[in-house]
């Protein structure tokens, strides 16, 4: 009888089980938003960038892509990126994923996604585009001490100083320092 029960037991908490460990499945990252009017985004953002004095940074990926997501936490866990972002920049996700790969966009934008992903493009405040940039020219160099592979992301010095080189100010003529030659 006491088999019965335990076999009864076993076949009525085993489902529940199975569900409530498959609930704690780790939800997947979205970053991006494939249902987002990309130009309306852009259009937006270049508006914004006009009246404050800054120029648009879009990175193009998807929640697909592993180095798409490792540079947003990048980013994200990076204060120094996170003010060079938001004090110089509008910040635009632009998804390219199957269910929406913002062909029209990317065709007015030259076809960034040549490079791979994620590419990060830079408008100043007419729209105009001003920088393709390949991310991998980004990438940290740091090995993983456990694998002894390369680690997957960016270096935060390096895309510092890609952000300092895009700024408003960096390409403004007036901000360059006048030596004369002796």
């Amino acid at each position: 009888m006491k088999k019965l029960i335990m076999i009864a037991l076993l076949a009525f908490t085993a489902p529940v089980f199975a569900q409530s460990t498959a609930t704690v499945k780790k939800e997947a990252i979205k970053i991006y938003n494939p249902q987002a009017n990309a130009r309306a985004d852009i259009d937006a953002a270049i508006a914004k960038a006009k009246k404050e004095g800054k120029h648009v940074f879009i990175q193009v990926g998807g929640n697909w892509c592993g180095w798409c997501i490792a540079f947003h936490n990048m980013v994200d866990h990076s204060p120094e990126l996170k003010a060079l972002l938001n004090d110089n920049y509008e910040v635009v996700l632009v998804n390219y994923s199957p269910e929406n790969k913002n062909e029209a966009v990317l065709a007015s934008l030259n076809y960034p996604q040549r490079f791979g992903f994620p590419v990060f493009l830079i408008l100043n405040g007419n729209g105009k585009l001003l920088h393709t940039q390949n991310s991998a020219y980004l990438e940290t160099d740091d090995l993983d001490p456990k694998t002894g592979k390369k680690k997957t992301g960016h270096d935060v010095k390096v895309v510092s100083d890609f952000l300092k080189g895009w700024t408003v100010k960096a390409l403004d003529p007036a901000s360059y320092k006048q030596t004369k030659a002796k």
